[in-house]
């Protein structure tokens, strides 16, 4: 076995699988750089102010759908503060153990055009943050978006570029693209994203499908008794570890997949869930999304936990008897709060698992995985019932020592969330210019 072969595998998909970095290969394997890589999880809807956002635990409760209110209708600080992240509000808590590796920015703002549906906006436009009225041709204000002007300039040695990961996995499509899309190439094109982590895998691990799926770790172990001669006692233990994520993400495409051949032969209509539990389909996207970019199959990534807007309800099961609709619950806030609440704090747990995962991860200079992504946690709107476009919820996580971390920015009201797209770009070193509204870059961040 080369040198060659042990730095990187040729996976299924005919991609260049990279192993994780080991101690005992650093000469062979280690590269001379640690990558920089970017990520954001997305949430729909906005979130219930009283439970994220610091200082609202009484905010009014908005009654109804409010759509031609447009702002908060509660007592965000408008004035710019620095604080340090000390107690977490209850849709937070599941990120307590790693608040010194985030930080809570508050008070950014996505301006509206007036003329498109605001859902369709949020979700479509977020990471456009172009200038209202400036695109042409196009009803919303979007423009190549943030990933891919970041993959412009530091997707060009992986093999995919950019990954685009969702976990809407209705097929009824009740609204546009515009609505289960948050990666576009340009106007009008979009960046499809793959909802199937069947197929993601097959994307990322699968060449032919006359394949059947063949299990990537048998390609591994061609190598791996040779291979653990020349490794240290502690690298075994990682190099068993790496191959147990791996065979875990395949235990679970094969259930996935035995549940989906099983459901076929029975006569009644596709459920609205996921046939994984919604949080276990979650976290398997989310785990796919963890190895490409440990395994240097991209720096790039997006991951849509559920479309804006779509009524057809999921089944998030721990939490209600019943499929729920998050987009209805959110026009009736005076009745579900409380169900929305718990909706909240699922996603962040999600993320917070993400966030952890990342942070167990070590990179052959001692950092972590984390330390090198910039991951994102946000929502195009502030609140599902006011739809509001100001003061939206963000995290960002990770960073390393890049980043000063565990503080709760709030920024001026209205502040462009242009700058911080523009603040996260140069701090991984790169310049973007597109940018235009946004005037100033969010300097707590940087170390």
């Amino acid at each position: 076995m080369t040198s060659t072969r042990r730095t990187f595998l040729r996976g299924i998909g005919g991609a260049t699988l990279s192993l994780p970095w080991l101690e005992s290969l650093a000469v062979a394997a280690a590269p001379t750089t640690v990558a920089q890589r970017m990520a954001h999880f997305y949430v729909p809807i906005g979130v219930v102010r009283r439970g994220f956002f610091p200082g609202e635990s009484d905010h009014v409760i908005p009654k109804g759908n409010l759509g031609n209110v447009m702002k908060s209708l509660g007592k965000q600080n408008p004035f710019y503060s620095v604080t340090p992240l000390s107690e977490l509000t209850p849709t937070m808590q599941p990120l307590e153990n790693l608040k010194s590796k985030i930080n809570l920015i508050t008070g950014m703002d996505r301006t509206f055009q007036q003329g498109t549906d605001v859902h369709a906006q949020c979700a479509s436009c977020y990471l456009s943050s172009a200038v209202p009225y400036t695109i042409s041709g196009s009803a919303w204000p979007l423009d190549r978006t943030l990933d891919h002007l970041v993959a412009d300039k530091i997707g060009t040695t992986t093999p995919f570029a950019t990954l685009e990961f969702s976990c809407n996995s209705h097929r009824d499509n009740k609204e546009s693209i515009y609505f289960d899309n948050i990666s576009w190439y340009g106007t009008g094109h979009l960046a499809p994203s793959i909802r199937d982590p069947r197929k993601m895998y097959q994307r990322l691990f699968s060449t032919q499908e006359i394949d059947r799926y063949r299990d990537i770790t048998d390609l591994v172990l061609q190598d791996a008794a040779e291979l653990k001669r020349d490794l240290g006692q502690a690298d075994q233990h990682k190099f068993a570890e790496y191959l147990e994520s791996i065979r875990t993400i395949e235990t679970q495409m094969d259930r996935l997949e035995t549940m989906k051949t099983e459901l076929s032969h029975v006569s009644f209509e596709e459920p609205p869930e996921a046939y994984l539990p919604r949080g276990q389909y979650i976290r398997l996207m989310g785990d796919l999304m963890v190895v490409a970019l440990q395994t240097g199959l991209t720096n790039v990534t997006t991951l849509m936990v559920g479309p804006e807007r779509w009524d057809t309800p999921y089944q998030f099961e721990g939490l209600f008897d019943t499929p729920r609709s998050h987009h209805q619950m959110s026009h009736n806030q005076t009745k579900m709060i409380d169900d929305l609440l718990k909706v909240d704090r699922f996603h962040m747990q999600q993320f917070a698992y993400l966030v952890e995962k990342m942070d167990q991860i070590q990179e052959p200079d001692g950092t972590t995985l984390l330390d090198n992504t910039l991951f994102t946690y946000g929502s195009g709107l502030g609140d599902g019932s006011t739809h509001q476009y100001n003061d939206l919820p963000i995290i960002v996580a990770g960073g390393g020592r890049r980043v000063r971390s565990g503080q709760h920015i709030n920024l001026p009201d209205g502040t462009p969330l242009a700058n911080l797209w523009l603040t996260q770009a140069r701090m991984m070193g790169l310049e973007i210019d597109r940018f235009a509204d946004s005037t100033d870059i969010v300097t707590p961040l940087i170390a």
